[in-house]
């Protein structure tokens, strides 16, 4: 089965998971839009993995798409591979956490298994990529993760930032220039119902305040604090 998933179904697999790991269906038209192609398209392919043998996803018309057990499988392990690399490139070739998204995505279909294995070994077998992301296991068990994004959050609640969702490296790195990094500590002084806007406190740059629109809060994973 591995000889057969091309680069495009497994890109078609990946946004699939992204889509539905929080349960529910993907739709196939928020499909298109992260695959940046028409939505017939995506009805082409769906109708088409859901059709091989054994099947990788399950598709409902009007009712959207999720994953066989085959699919997610397969989900996993390209993940696996994409945030392995990018751990790889930042740890051991000096890249910044916003220049390696695309690299990855062009590394993550040609790498051996035994590739795989020996940079996660040489990595220490990590389990979360520098945006804070989980790296599924060698099994291709993705760790459990209780974080919630911070838009979620109202003051005067406190928390601390696990894992950072975007991948455009301008919005990356205006996340980084606010201070708002896996491992940094933050508090939410004030929230505007009107334009969803939190103001924050972020414990490491001297409690310096932030006004955070949902565009980057909704981006943003935290564990809230007691």
């Amino acid at each position: 089965m591995k000889e057969l998933l091309t680069q495009n179904i497994q890109d078609y697999l990946k946004h699939i998971y992204a889509l539905t790991e929080h349960g529910g269906a993907a739709s196939t038209n928020d499909l298109a839009a992260r695959l940046g192609i028409a939505p017939a398209s995506v009805t082409g392919m769906v109708q088409r993995l859901s059709g091989c043998a054994p099947a990788l996803v399950i598709y409902r018309k009007h009712q959207g798409v999720t994953l066989t057990p085959e699919g997610e499988k397969a989900a996993l392990e390209v993940i696996r591979h994409h945030r392995l690399l990018e751990t790889y490139l930042v740890t051991m070739l000096g890249y910044s956490w916003d220049a390696v998204h695309e690299e990855a995505c062009r590394l993550e279909h040609v790498i051996s298994e035994e590739f795989e294995s020996k940079i996660a070994a040489a990595l220490g077998n990590p389990t979360h990529d520098p945006h804070g992301e989980p790296i599924p296991n060698e099994a291709l068990e993705m760790p459990a993760d209780e974080s919630l994004p911070l838009s979620a959050l109202r003051p005067p609640l406190k928390a601390q930032i696990v894992r950072v969702r975007a991948n455009d490296p301008a919005m990356l790195r205006h996340i980084d220039s606010l201070g708002l990094v896996p491992g940094a500590e933050v508090e939410v002084v004030a929230y505007s119902p009107f334009d969803q806007n939190l103001t924050i406190e972020v414990a490491q740059i001297g409690n310096l305040r932030h006004i955070v629109g949902i565009a980057i809060s909704s981006q943003i994973y935290v564990i809230a604090r007691t």
